[in-house]
């Protein structure tokens, strides 16, 4: 799956937790190269990648049962470090010779950790005789330890909640490190890489993009490179990093769909034409999609519509620049690991993601992907590296859709013009209110009802408003962001008052799940 080599790897073998991906976000944020292999393929991770030390995430399943998932033998044999958590604990305890039984007593949620002794993973960090806060989630517990283990922390439902091999440098803990709620967890995880695994902090942003230039030449060799800039972070870094490596080879395209936020077009090929000085073509499609759009009002379908026809136009210019070899895309490493995930990824689909998949298969051309290692603040952190403005790092998510899923029900170029007007005052009062980064994602989405209203002497039939704001860590769930009331008045005033067509403002107070972050 890795496109470049690091010889300082840390394999994350992962038997299903939720939080998976925080364990390796620990160990990158601790300046360690991690990845994630599913347990059914961690032999042959283990194989390929050569890793320095690996750790077992936690998991659904019973280790006390016959037949649950299994720690490859490779990884015993190899003699690395190793770190088990929750089900990862269990797993080693009951493959090197201990015994795991189902618990009466479950423990989920805050627990605390008595220090009983010493170990090379609490090294000042913990004391013997301290005690810490921790987290818990777990129904099984260790009942006997292997032979060459020590407890070295209990809690009330886990006799056997932290325990230490120092000799074979194996330690496994019973609470989740990797989660805010245990509050020294990334040192422990930092402290496992850095202390236990000998591995030196040097994984950074300024070193991946070395590596990632050298290896996009390596690919693409002298071939013609085309990238699909959506306007987004993701797409932008992906470009710059690209054309610092190929230059002139590489193309970008912004096909504007006429569903953008204000300004955003001309803002991109400002930034790229004239700061960066990289081959842009701007092709405003707007017509075409609005005509393609009309009259539909299913959510999936407008989706695909928007999907299909991207794909059509962007086929359509690639041809007129005679073609081209590869294609860049902005994947991230968490949309590589949920199409690896054991399970198969996400069993149902909520809504269709929208990126240029079907392209490369259509124009015969080769995927160029900088970013698949990347989780996303490791992306702002390299577009920080590559010189992109802090006012686009920062930039809250978009949607490839983009406005078309902001207007529930059919999508007119007059609606698109209201959303586009009252979305901008809201982003600009909450930048005014210092709130922009407080806030992961914060829109307005034009209602397809009309209410009545006064304005002046007149009666008014005109749109509702809503807006919305979440904070959120990755988009997987969200909470509505408590604005006060003097703001959300402010705010609804402005647009009432500067925006024709709108004659009343709500704000969405639902979290993620139940709603979604987007109404469609």
């Amino acid at each position: 799956m890795s496109t470049m080599s690091h010889p300082n790897t840390v394999l994350i073998v992962d038997f299903g937790s939720q939080v998976t991906q925080l364990i390796a976000r620990r160990v990158r944020e601790a300046g360690v190269y991690s990845e994630i292999a599913p347990f059914q393929s961690a032999d042959e991770a283990f194989r390929r990648l050569k890793p320095k030390a690996v750790i077992l995430s936690g998991g659904p399943a019973s280790a006390a049962e016959l037949g649950s998932p299994r720690v490859p033998d490779i990884i015993f044999e190899s003699g690395v470090p190793l770190l088990g958590i929750c089900y990862g604990e269990q797993a080693m305890c009951a493959q090197l010779g201990g015994r795991v039984e189902e618990s009466d007593h479950r423990e989920f949620g805050r627990a605390f950790l008595e220090i009983e002794d010493d170990c090379a993973l609490f090294k000042d960090i913990w004391a013997p005789g301290t005690r810490h806060q921790v987290w818990m989630s777990h129904g099984d517990r260790v009942t006997a330890l292997p032979p060459g283990f020590k407890v070295v922390g209990t809690s009330s439902g886990a006799p056997f909640a932290a325990i230490a091999d120092d000799g074979r440098k194996y330690y496994g803990v019973q609470f989740h490190p990797e989660v805010a709620h245990t509050p020294d967890g990334a040192k422990l995880i930092a402290n496992f890489v850095h202390e236990i695994a000998g591995l030196k902090g040097d994984w950074t942003m300024a070193a991946y993009r070395d590596q990632a230039v050298e290896a996009i030449r390596k690919q693409v060799g002298s071939g013609k490179v085309i990238c699909a800039l959506s306007g987004g972070v993701d797409s932008s870094v992906a470009a710059l990093l690209t054309h610092e490596a190929v230059g002139e080879q590489l193309t970008c395209i912004l096909v504007d769909h006429g569903l953008m936020r204000k300004n955003e077009a001309a803002e991109v090929v400002q930034m790229f034409r004239e700061h960066y000085n990289v081959p842009l073509i701007l092709i405003d499609a707007s017509d075409r999609f609005l005509k393609a759009l009309e009259g539909e009002t299913d959510p999936e379908k407008k989706r695909k519509t928007i999907g299909h026809l991207f794909i059509e136009v962007f086929e359509e210019e690639a041809k007129k620049l005679g073609g081209a070899d590869f294609l860049v895309q902005g994947t991230l490493y968490p949309d590589v690991i949920e199409s690896v995930s054991f399970t198969g990824g996400p069993s149902v689909t909520i809504k269709s993601h929208h990126n240029v998949g079907g392209l490369p298969e259509r124009i015969n051309m080769k995927l160029v992907e900088p970013l698949r290692e990347l989780f996303k603040d490791e992306v702002r952190a390299l577009g920080r590296e590559l010189g992109l403005p802090e006012h686009f790092i920062g930039r809250h998510p978009f949607p490839g859709p983009g406005l078309a899923i902001r207007c529930p029900g059919s999508v007119t170029r007059e609606k698109l013009d209201i959303l586009r007007a009252a979305d901008a005052i809201y982003l600009d009062e909450i930048r005014k209110a210092g709130l922009y980064d407080a806030i992961w994602q914060a829109f307005a989405v034009l209602l397809p009802v009309q209410t009545v209203g006064v304005m002046g002497d007149g009666r008014t039939y005109e749109y509702v408003c809503a807006l919305r704001a979440v904070t959120s860590v990755d988009g997987m769930t969200a909470d509505f962001y408590q604005f006060d009331m003097e703001f959300l008045g402010r705010a609804a005033t402005r647009i009432i008052n500067e925006v024709r067509g709108i004659n009343r403002v709500v704000y969405d107070v639902t979290s993620k799940p139940p709603g979604t972050i987007e109404w469609e």
